[in-house]
């Protein structure tokens, strides 16, 4: 079972993955529309690190999904 950092939040992880799948994007192509880097996303995905509040918005954006309805995604992945 891979270890997660205290606050790293693996549902948050599982629905941007899920939204990226969805989307047919691949990770370098969310971190290219967020503006962040891909070992953001890999880091954020695998629940490595715990975002700031930024990356998350970035991501969001990309994702052409609101904070809410990537908090509902969040919810459905716990």
């Amino acid at each position: 079972m891979p270890r997660h950092p205290a606050n790293a939040d693996p549902a948050l992880g599982a629905a941007v993955r899920r939204l990226r799948e969805d989307q047919g994007l691949s990770m370098e192509a969310l971190a290219y529309k967020a503006g962040v880097t891909l070992n953001t996303i890999t880091r954020l995905e695998l629940a490595q690190s715990e975002p700031g509040w930024m990356t998350v918005r970035k991501v969001a954006d990309a994702l052409d999904v609101s904070l809410v309805e990537l908090a509902r995604a969040v919810e459905a992945k716990r």
